[in-house]
Protein backbone atom coordinates (compact mmCIF):
# COMPACT_ATOMS: atom_id res chain seq x y z
CA UNK A 1 0.00 0.00 0.00
CA UNK A 2 1.69 3.41 -0.66
CA UNK A 3 0.64 6.93 -0.09
CA UNK A 4 1.96 8.64 -2.83
CA UNK A 5 2.80 8.01 -6.44
CA UNK A 6 5.79 9.97 -7.08
CA UNK A 7 9.55 9.44 -6.11
CA UNK A 8 10.87 11.31 -3.17
CA UNK A 9 13.12 13.79 -4.04
CA UNK A 10 12.27 16.98 -2.23
CA UNK A 11 12.61 17.07 1.68
CA UNK A 12 12.03 19.80 3.96
CA UNK A 13 13.16 20.83 7.28
CA UNK A 14 10.86 22.68 9.23
CA UNK A 15 13.27 24.39 12.08
CA UNK A 16 17.07 24.19 12.83
CA UNK A 17 18.71 23.83 16.28
CA UNK A 18 20.24 20.61 16.65
CA UNK A 19 17.60 18.48 15.72
CA UNK A 20 17.31 20.19 12.29
CA UNK A 21 20.67 20.70 11.61
CA UNK A 22 21.73 17.17 12.39
CA UNK A 23 19.09 15.82 9.90
CA UNK A 24 20.55 18.27 7.32
CA UNK A 25 24.08 17.20 7.80
CA UNK A 26 22.84 13.15 7.98
CA UNK A 27 20.69 13.36 4.75
CA UNK A 28 23.10 15.67 2.62
CA UNK A 29 26.21 13.59 3.71
CA UNK A 30 24.75 10.50 3.44
CA UNK A 31 21.99 10.52 0.95
CA UNK A 32 22.21 13.42 -0.43
CA UNK A 33 23.11 13.30 -4.10
CA UNK A 34 19.44 12.13 -4.96
CA UNK A 35 17.61 14.79 -3.11
CA UNK A 36 16.82 18.48 -3.25
CA UNK A 37 16.78 19.18 0.55
CA UNK A 38 16.41 22.64 2.30
CA UNK A 39 16.02 23.72 6.03
CA UNK A 40 13.84 26.84 7.15
CA UNK A 41 14.53 28.61 9.92
CA UNK A 42 14.11 31.79 11.49
CA UNK A 43 16.46 33.57 13.91
CA UNK A 44 13.60 35.60 15.52
CA UNK A 45 12.53 31.88 17.11
CA UNK A 46 14.59 31.23 19.71
CA UNK A 47 15.79 27.43 20.14
CA UNK A 48 16.22 25.47 23.66
CA UNK A 49 19.71 24.99 23.01
CA UNK A 50 20.46 23.48 26.35
CA UNK A 51 20.83 19.83 25.64
CA UNK A 52 24.62 20.06 26.25
CA UNK A 53 25.60 16.39 27.61
CA UNK A 54 25.62 13.51 24.79
CA UNK A 55 25.77 9.48 25.31
CA UNK A 56 28.31 7.72 23.53
CA UNK A 57 26.83 7.18 20.16
CA UNK A 58 27.16 10.57 19.24
CA UNK A 59 30.75 9.37 18.54
CA UNK A 60 29.18 6.93 15.44
CA UNK A 61 26.96 9.38 14.48
CA UNK A 62 30.03 12.25 13.86
CA UNK A 63 32.15 9.09 12.40
CA UNK A 64 29.41 8.54 9.81
CA UNK A 65 29.36 11.74 8.71
CA UNK A 66 33.43 11.72 8.59
CA UNK A 67 33.65 14.40 11.35
CA UNK A 68 37.56 14.84 12.47
CA UNK A 69 37.08 14.96 16.80
CA UNK A 70 40.09 17.24 17.40
CA UNK A 71 38.46 20.04 14.92
CA UNK A 72 35.12 19.41 16.23
CA UNK A 73 35.97 19.68 20.09
CA UNK A 74 37.84 22.37 19.79
CA UNK A 75 34.98 24.52 17.59
CA UNK A 76 32.08 23.84 20.15
CA UNK A 77 34.09 24.10 22.86
CA UNK A 78 33.92 20.60 24.18
CA UNK A 79 35.11 18.46 27.06
CA UNK A 80 34.86 14.71 27.62
CA UNK A 81 32.16 13.29 29.37
CA UNK A 82 32.65 9.47 31.02
CA UNK A 83 29.55 8.88 32.71
CA UNK A 84 26.67 11.16 34.71
CA UNK A 85 27.04 11.44 39.38
CA UNK A 86 24.15 11.46 40.73
CA UNK A 87 23.97 13.10 44.30
CA UNK A 88 21.19 12.86 46.68
CA UNK A 89 18.88 10.73 44.50
CA UNK A 90 18.37 7.37 46.34
CA UNK A 91 19.27 9.10 49.33
CA UNK A 92 19.82 12.05 51.41
CA UNK A 93 23.77 12.77 50.81
CA UNK A 94 24.52 9.46 48.95
CA UNK A 95 26.49 9.57 45.59
CA UNK A 96 27.19 7.05 42.82
CA UNK A 97 28.61 7.52 38.99
CA UNK A 98 26.59 5.96 36.00
CA UNK A 99 29.38 5.23 33.66
CA UNK A 100 29.73 4.61 30.20
CA UNK A 101 31.94 1.97 30.56
CA UNK A 102 31.71 -2.06 31.27
CA UNK A 103 32.35 -2.99 34.82
CA UNK A 104 34.35 -6.20 35.91
CA UNK A 105 34.49 -9.81 33.27
CA UNK A 106 31.02 -11.98 33.28
CA UNK A 107 30.70 -15.54 31.67
CA UNK A 108 28.83 -17.18 29.97
CA UNK A 109 26.11 -18.02 32.75
CA UNK A 110 26.30 -14.78 34.43
CA UNK A 111 27.15 -11.05 34.41
CA UNK A 112 29.68 -9.58 36.98
CA UNK A 113 27.34 -8.02 39.02
CA UNK A 114 26.79 -11.68 40.41
CA UNK A 115 30.31 -12.33 40.91
CA UNK A 116 30.08 -8.82 42.91
CA UNK A 117 27.11 -9.31 45.14
CA UNK A 118 28.47 -12.82 45.93
CA UNK A 119 31.71 -11.33 47.30
CA UNK A 120 29.97 -8.47 49.05
CA UNK A 121 27.59 -11.67 50.71
CA UNK A 122 31.29 -13.32 51.37
CA UNK A 123 32.70 -10.74 53.22
CA UNK A 124 34.93 -9.53 50.51
CA UNK A 125 35.63 -5.66 50.32
CA UNK A 126 34.96 -3.75 47.22
CA UNK A 127 32.56 -0.74 45.65
CA UNK A 128 30.91 -1.92 42.54
CA UNK A 129 32.59 0.70 40.32
CA UNK A 130 36.26 -0.40 41.95
CA UNK A 131 36.42 -2.48 38.48
CA UNK A 132 35.03 -0.13 35.81
CA UNK A 133 38.31 2.11 34.35
CA UNK A 134 35.62 4.50 33.34
CA UNK A 135 34.17 5.64 36.47
CA UNK A 136 37.51 5.31 38.12
CA UNK A 137 38.91 7.69 36.01
CA UNK A 138 35.88 10.14 36.43
CA UNK A 139 36.30 9.98 40.16
CA UNK A 140 40.12 10.50 39.66
CA UNK A 141 39.37 13.32 36.65
CA UNK A 142 41.78 11.27 34.20
CA UNK A 143 41.40 10.92 30.25
CA UNK A 144 42.57 9.50 27.28
CA UNK A 145 41.24 9.52 24.03
CA UNK A 146 42.50 8.26 20.61
CA UNK A 147 40.80 6.43 17.59
CA UNK A 148 41.64 3.23 19.10
CA UNK A 149 41.30 4.35 22.70
CA UNK A 150 39.09 1.56 24.96
CA UNK A 151 37.42 4.32 26.75
CA UNK A 152 34.06 4.61 26.03
CA UNK A 153 32.87 8.51 26.51
CA UNK A 154 30.50 11.19 25.06
CA UNK A 155 30.77 14.64 25.20
CA UNK A 156 29.78 17.84 27.09
CA UNK A 157 29.37 20.29 24.19
CA UNK A 158 27.76 23.90 23.42
CA UNK A 159 24.43 23.40 21.60
CA UNK A 160 24.33 26.32 20.13
CA UNK A 161 27.99 25.76 18.25
CA UNK A 162 27.23 22.84 17.46
CA UNK A 163 23.87 23.80 15.89
CA UNK A 164 26.43 26.44 13.68
CA UNK A 165 28.88 23.28 12.90
CA UNK A 166 26.23 21.12 11.46
CA UNK A 167 24.61 24.25 9.71
CA UNK A 168 27.68 24.92 7.67
CA UNK A 169 28.83 21.21 7.20
CA UNK A 170 24.93 20.82 5.70
CA UNK A 171 25.59 23.85 3.53
CA UNK A 172 28.44 22.71 2.15
CA UNK A 173 26.90 19.49 1.09
CA UNK A 174 23.95 21.16 -0.70
CA UNK A 175 21.69 22.19 1.94
CA UNK A 176 19.45 25.43 0.86
CA UNK A 177 19.51 27.85 4.11
CA UNK A 178 15.83 29.38 3.89
CA UNK A 179 15.39 32.55 6.27
CA UNK A 180 11.88 32.68 7.26
CA UNK A 181 8.88 31.79 9.60
CA UNK A 182 5.90 29.39 8.50
CA UNK A 183 2.61 31.14 8.06
CA UNK A 184 0.91 28.39 7.13
CA UNK A 185 0.68 24.24 6.48
CA UNK A 186 -1.04 23.30 3.01
CA UNK A 187 -2.95 20.32 3.01
CA UNK A 188 -3.64 18.02 0.50
CA UNK A 189 -7.78 17.92 0.16
CA UNK A 190 -7.34 14.09 -1.42
CA UNK A 191 -4.20 13.12 0.36
CA UNK A 192 -4.36 14.57 3.44
CA UNK A 193 -0.54 15.51 2.34
CA UNK A 194 1.72 18.37 3.42
CA UNK A 195 2.33 20.10 0.17
CA UNK A 196 4.02 23.03 1.28
CA UNK A 197 4.85 25.76 3.88
CA UNK A 198 3.68 29.10 3.03
CA UNK A 199 6.17 31.64 4.28
CA UNK A 200 4.97 35.31 5.84
CA UNK A 201 6.53 36.50 3.14
CA UNK A 202 4.07 34.48 1.25
CA UNK A 203 7.05 32.41 -0.59
CA UNK A 204 6.03 29.00 -1.14
CA UNK A 205 8.36 25.71 -0.50
CA UNK A 206 6.91 22.61 -1.72
CA UNK A 207 8.47 18.92 -0.77
CA UNK A 208 7.65 15.69 -1.16
CA UNK A 209 8.93 14.37 2.56
CA UNK A 210 8.75 17.25 5.37
CA UNK A 211 10.59 17.07 8.85
CA UNK A 212 9.46 18.57 11.39
CA UNK A 213 12.14 19.93 13.95
CA UNK A 214 10.07 22.86 15.40
CA UNK A 215 10.32 21.59 18.88
CA UNK A 216 7.64 21.57 21.44
CA UNK A 217 5.05 23.39 19.43
CA UNK A 218 5.43 20.34 16.75
CA UNK A 219 4.05 23.29 14.05
CA UNK A 220 3.32 20.08 11.37
CA UNK A 221 3.08 17.17 13.23
CA UNK A 222 0.51 18.33 15.49
CA UNK A 223 -0.26 21.81 14.41
CA UNK A 224 -1.05 20.62 10.94
CA UNK A 225 -1.82 17.05 10.72
CA UNK A 226 -3.46 16.50 14.75
CA UNK A 227 -1.02 13.26 15.24
CA UNK A 228 -1.75 13.22 18.93
CA UNK A 229 0.24 13.04 21.84
CA UNK A 230 0.46 10.45 24.77
CA UNK A 231 1.71 12.18 27.91
CA UNK A 232 4.09 10.57 30.23
CA UNK A 233 3.05 12.86 33.05
CA UNK A 234 2.13 10.85 35.60
CA UNK A 235 5.46 8.79 35.49
CA UNK A 236 8.14 11.84 34.77
CA UNK A 237 6.17 14.51 36.62
CA UNK A 238 8.58 17.14 36.45
CA UNK A 239 7.37 19.72 33.40
CA UNK A 240 9.85 23.16 33.68
CA UNK A 241 13.61 23.30 33.85
CA UNK A 242 15.64 26.76 34.25
CA UNK A 243 19.05 27.31 32.86
CA UNK A 244 21.91 29.90 33.26
CA UNK A 245 25.33 30.09 32.06
CA UNK A 246 28.30 30.57 34.61
CA UNK A 247 31.88 31.27 34.06
CA UNK A 248 34.60 28.36 34.01
CA UNK A 249 36.32 28.88 37.10
CA UNK A 250 38.41 25.26 37.68
CA UNK A 251 39.16 22.71 35.57
CA UNK A 252 36.48 20.62 33.96
CA UNK A 253 35.34 17.66 35.54
CA UNK A 254 34.92 14.36 32.91
CA UNK A 255 31.16 13.77 33.86
CA UNK A 256 28.50 15.19 33.95
CA UNK A 257 26.87 16.21 37.17
CA UNK A 258 23.38 15.94 38.55
CA UNK A 259 21.95 16.80 42.24
CA UNK A 260 18.61 16.44 43.01
CA UNK A 261 17.07 18.79 44.94
CA UNK A 262 13.75 19.25 47.24
CA UNK A 263 11.46 19.56 43.77
CA UNK A 264 13.35 18.32 40.96
CA UNK A 265 17.68 17.84 39.94
CA UNK A 266 20.16 20.53 39.46
CA UNK A 267 22.56 19.71 36.36
CA UNK A 268 25.96 20.77 35.96
CA UNK A 269 27.87 20.66 32.66
CA UNK A 270 31.23 21.79 32.18
CA UNK A 271 32.66 23.30 29.03
CA UNK A 272 36.03 24.54 27.99
CA UNK A 273 35.35 28.22 27.93
CA UNK A 274 31.60 28.13 30.27
CA UNK A 275 29.70 25.77 32.70
CA UNK A 276 26.19 25.38 31.31
CA UNK A 277 24.07 25.10 34.60
CA UNK A 278 19.83 24.07 34.95
CA UNK A 279 17.15 22.91 37.93
CA UNK A 280 14.67 20.30 36.08
CA UNK A 281 11.71 20.84 38.46
CA UNK A 282 7.93 19.97 38.77
CA UNK A 283 5.52 23.01 38.76
CA UNK A 284 3.49 21.28 41.18
CA UNK A 285 5.78 21.64 44.16
CA UNK A 286 7.69 24.94 43.23
CA UNK A 287 6.77 27.87 42.02
CA UNK A 288 9.24 29.19 39.05
CA UNK A 289 10.67 31.86 41.24
CA UNK A 290 11.74 29.38 43.72
CA UNK A 291 13.65 27.06 41.30
CA UNK A 292 15.30 30.39 40.10
CA UNK A 293 16.44 30.83 43.69
CA UNK A 294 17.46 27.58 44.18
CA UNK A 295 19.35 27.15 41.09
CA UNK A 296 21.12 30.63 41.91
CA UNK A 297 21.76 29.82 45.46
CA UNK A 298 23.98 26.52 44.28
CA UNK A 299 26.02 28.00 40.91
CA UNK A 300 29.93 26.80 41.49
CA UNK A 301 30.78 30.09 39.74
CA UNK A 302 29.81 33.68 38.82
CA UNK A 303 26.40 33.44 36.08
CA UNK A 304 27.12 35.20 33.02
CA UNK A 305 23.80 34.89 31.50
CA UNK A 306 20.13 35.60 33.03
CA UNK A 307 18.25 32.44 33.90
CA UNK A 308 15.79 31.36 31.34
CA UNK A 309 12.82 29.14 32.10
CA UNK A 310 11.47 26.96 29.66
CA UNK A 311 8.21 24.45 30.23
CA UNK A 312 7.71 20.94 28.88
CA UNK A 313 5.44 18.08 28.79
CA UNK A 314 6.98 14.42 28.94
CA UNK A 315 5.12 12.09 26.67
CA UNK A 316 5.61 11.34 22.83
CA UNK A 317 3.79 11.58 19.79
CA UNK A 318 1.18 9.02 18.46
CA UNK A 319 3.08 8.94 15.77
CA UNK A 320 6.35 9.90 14.96
CA UNK A 321 5.38 9.67 11.16
CA UNK A 322 2.37 10.78 9.75
CA UNK A 323 1.57 10.64 6.32
CA UNK A 324 4.48 12.56 4.35
CA UNK A 325 5.62 13.96 8.17
CA UNK A 326 8.35 12.77 10.55
CA UNK A 327 9.00 14.82 13.78
CA UNK A 328 12.42 14.53 14.71
CA UNK A 329 13.15 16.16 18.13
CA UNK A 330 11.05 17.65 20.78
CA UNK A 331 8.64 17.92 18.35
CA UNK A 332 8.31 14.01 18.46
CA UNK A 333 8.60 13.78 21.99
CA UNK A 334 10.82 14.47 25.30
CA UNK A 335 11.32 12.46 28.38
CA UNK A 336 13.59 14.28 30.09
CA UNK A 337 17.21 15.24 30.31
CA UNK A 338 18.20 13.31 33.56
CA UNK A 339 20.35 10.86 31.30
CA UNK A 340 20.82 12.89 28.76
CA UNK A 341 19.53 10.90 26.00
CA UNK A 342 17.91 14.52 23.87
CA UNK A 343 20.25 14.34 21.50
CA UNK A 344 20.57 10.56 21.66
CA UNK A 345 17.08 10.23 20.33
CA UNK A 346 17.56 12.95 17.45
CA UNK A 347 20.23 10.60 16.50
CA UNK A 348 18.16 7.55 16.16
CA UNK A 349 15.07 9.03 14.89
CA UNK A 350 17.43 10.15 11.82
CA UNK A 351 18.77 7.14 11.60
CA UNK A 352 15.44 5.03 11.69
CA UNK A 353 14.69 7.12 9.17
CA UNK A 354 17.56 6.77 6.57
CA UNK A 355 17.16 3.02 7.29
CA UNK A 356 13.61 3.31 6.10
CA UNK A 357 13.93 5.86 3.74
CA UNK A 358 11.07 6.05 0.96
CA UNK A 359 12.63 5.45 -2.71
CA UNK A 360 9.86 5.55 -5.50
CA UNK A 361 6.77 6.42 -2.95
CA UNK A 362 5.91 6.65 0.68
CA UNK A 363 5.37 3.16 2.14
CA UNK A 364 2.68 2.47 4.95
CA UNK A 365 4.51 -0.54 5.78
CA UNK A 366 7.96 2.00 6.45
CA UNK A 367 5.88 4.27 8.35
CA UNK A 368 4.62 1.67 10.38
CA UNK A 369 8.17 0.44 11.00
CA UNK A 370 9.11 3.21 11.96
CA UNK A 371 6.42 4.64 14.79
CA UNK A 372 6.95 0.60 16.01
CA UNK A 373 10.74 1.37 16.58
CA UNK A 374 10.44 4.95 17.92
CA UNK A 375 7.33 3.89 20.19
CA UNK A 376 9.72 0.68 21.39
CA UNK A 377 12.54 2.76 21.82
CA UNK A 378 10.93 5.47 24.07
CA UNK A 379 9.22 3.36 26.33
CA UNK A 380 12.42 1.69 27.02
CA UNK A 381 14.19 5.17 27.65
CA UNK A 382 11.32 6.42 29.74
CA UNK A 383 11.75 3.36 31.93
CA UNK A 384 14.69 3.47 32.60
CA UNK A 385 14.43 7.32 33.52
CA UNK A 386 11.81 6.56 35.53
CA UNK A 387 14.22 4.15 38.12
CA UNK A 388 16.05 7.22 38.85
CA UNK A 389 12.55 9.28 40.48
CA UNK A 390 11.27 5.78 41.60
CA UNK A 391 14.27 4.13 43.40
CA UNK A 392 14.53 6.07 46.28
CA UNK A 393 14.40 5.77 49.79
CA UNK A 394 13.70 10.14 50.02
CA UNK A 395 10.80 10.82 52.11
CA UNK A 396 11.96 14.75 53.45
CA UNK A 397 9.91 16.22 50.61
CA UNK A 398 6.54 16.02 48.86
CA UNK A 399 7.95 15.80 44.96
CA UNK A 400 9.87 12.51 46.81
CA UNK A 401 7.01 11.26 48.28
CA UNK A 402 5.14 11.17 45.29
CA UNK A 403 7.84 9.75 42.95
CA UNK A 404 8.42 7.36 45.75
CA UNK A 405 4.32 6.05 45.89
CA UNK A 406 3.71 6.50 42.34
CA UNK A 407 2.92 3.51 40.08
CA UNK A 408 5.11 2.61 37.23
CA UNK A 409 4.77 0.29 34.47
CA UNK A 410 4.43 -3.30 34.87
CA UNK A 411 7.85 -3.61 32.25
CA UNK A 412 9.83 -1.46 34.32
CA UNK A 413 8.48 -2.93 38.20
CA UNK A 414 9.29 -6.45 36.76
CA UNK A 415 13.04 -5.89 35.91
CA UNK A 416 13.26 -3.99 39.41
CA UNK A 417 11.82 -7.02 41.06
CA UNK A 418 13.87 -9.46 38.90
CA UNK A 419 17.21 -7.45 40.37
CA UNK A 420 16.39 -7.48 43.62
CA UNK A 421 15.45 -11.19 43.50
CA UNK A 422 18.03 -12.36 41.46
CA UNK A 423 20.71 -9.87 40.33
CA UNK A 424 19.85 -10.98 36.44
CA UNK A 425 18.50 -7.71 34.49
CA UNK A 426 17.40 -9.06 30.91
CA UNK A 427 17.38 -6.60 28.10
CA UNK A 428 16.29 -6.81 24.62
CA UNK A 429 19.08 -6.33 22.08
CA UNK A 430 17.97 -3.29 20.46
CA UNK A 431 17.95 -1.15 24.12
CA UNK A 432 20.19 1.74 24.32
CA UNK A 433 21.22 1.44 28.31
CA UNK A 434 22.80 -1.71 28.93
CA UNK A 435 23.21 -4.07 31.59
CA UNK A 436 26.31 -2.38 33.33
CA UNK A 437 24.22 1.38 33.19
CA UNK A 438 20.71 -0.59 34.61
CA UNK A 439 23.33 -2.32 37.36
CA UNK A 440 24.95 0.85 38.37
CA UNK A 441 21.61 2.94 38.85
CA UNK A 442 19.98 0.22 40.56
CA UNK A 443 22.81 -0.23 42.97
CA UNK A 444 23.59 3.35 43.62
CA UNK A 445 19.94 4.22 44.10
CA UNK A 446 19.98 1.26 47.55
CA UNK A 447 18.39 -1.86 45.26
CA UNK A 448 20.16 -4.61 46.66
CA UNK A 449 19.98 -7.88 45.22
CA UNK A 450 19.41 -10.78 47.63
CA UNK A 451 20.68 -13.73 45.39
CA UNK A 452 23.14 -14.47 43.07
CA UNK A 453 23.67 -17.16 40.45
CA UNK A 454 25.09 -20.00 41.64
CA UNK A 455 27.72 -20.48 39.24
CA UNK A 456 29.56 -17.74 41.81
CA UNK A 457 30.18 -20.62 43.96
CA UNK A 458 32.11 -22.94 41.82
CA UNK A 459 34.79 -20.17 42.80
CA UNK A 460 36.49 -20.66 46.36
CA UNK A 461 35.87 -17.47 47.98
CA UNK A 462 40.42 -17.65 48.00
CA UNK A 463 39.49 -17.90 44.29
CA UNK A 464 37.02 -15.13 44.23
CA UNK A 465 38.86 -12.47 46.18
CA UNK A 466 41.69 -13.16 43.75
CA UNK A 467 39.99 -12.61 40.19
CA UNK A 468 38.09 -9.39 42.40
CA UNK A 469 41.49 -8.23 43.35
CA UNK A 470 43.04 -8.40 39.54
CA UNK A 471 40.21 -7.17 38.09
CA UNK A 472 40.78 -3.91 40.26
CA UNK A 473 44.68 -4.03 40.02
CA UNK A 474 44.39 -3.92 36.35
CA UNK A 475 41.67 -0.93 36.35
CA UNK A 476 43.80 1.07 39.00
CA UNK A 477 46.94 0.64 36.83
CA UNK A 478 45.17 1.57 33.43
CA UNK A 479 43.89 5.12 35.73
CA UNK A 480 47.00 5.43 37.07
CA UNK A 481 48.58 5.95 33.87
CA UNK A 482 46.35 8.53 32.46
CA UNK A 483 46.57 12.30 32.30
CA UNK A 484 44.49 14.52 33.88
CA UNK A 485 41.19 15.66 31.80
CA UNK A 486 42.14 19.47 31.78
CA UNK A 487 46.04 17.77 30.26
CA UNK A 488 44.76 15.87 27.80
CA UNK A 489 41.89 18.61 26.63
CA UNK A 490 44.83 20.60 26.41
CA UNK A 491 47.21 18.80 24.45
CA UNK A 492 44.40 17.47 21.95
CA UNK A 493 41.64 19.53 21.28
CA UNK A 494 41.89 22.56 23.21
CA UNK A 495 39.97 25.89 21.91
CA UNK A 496 41.07 29.24 21.14
CA UNK A 497 39.70 32.40 22.67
Amino acid sequence: MTNSNKKVQRIVIAGGGSAGWMTAAALSKLLGKNLDICLIESEEIGRIGVGEATIPPIRVFNQLLGIDEQEFMRTVQATFKLGIEFTHWGALDDNYIHSFGTTGKECWAAEFQHFWVGGKQKGIEGEFGDYCTELQAAKQGKFFGSKDSPLNYAYHLDAGLYAKYLAEFSQNHGVRHIEGIIDDVLINGKTGHIDGLRLQNGELIEGDLFIDCTGFCARLIEGALNTGFESYSHLLPCDAAVAVQTEKTAEPRPYTQSMARDSGWQWRIPLQHRVGNGLVYCSRFISDEDAIASLMDNLESPPITQPRIFKYKTGRRLKGWNKNCVAIGLASGFVEPVESTALHMIMSSILRLMKLFPHDDISQANIDEYNQQTQEEMERIRDFIILHYKATSRDDSAFWRYCQNMAIPESLSHRIELFKDTACVCLTETELFRIDSWTQVMLGQGIMPKHYHQIVDNMTDTELKRFLAGLKQMVDKQVAQMPSHQDFIDQYCKSTP
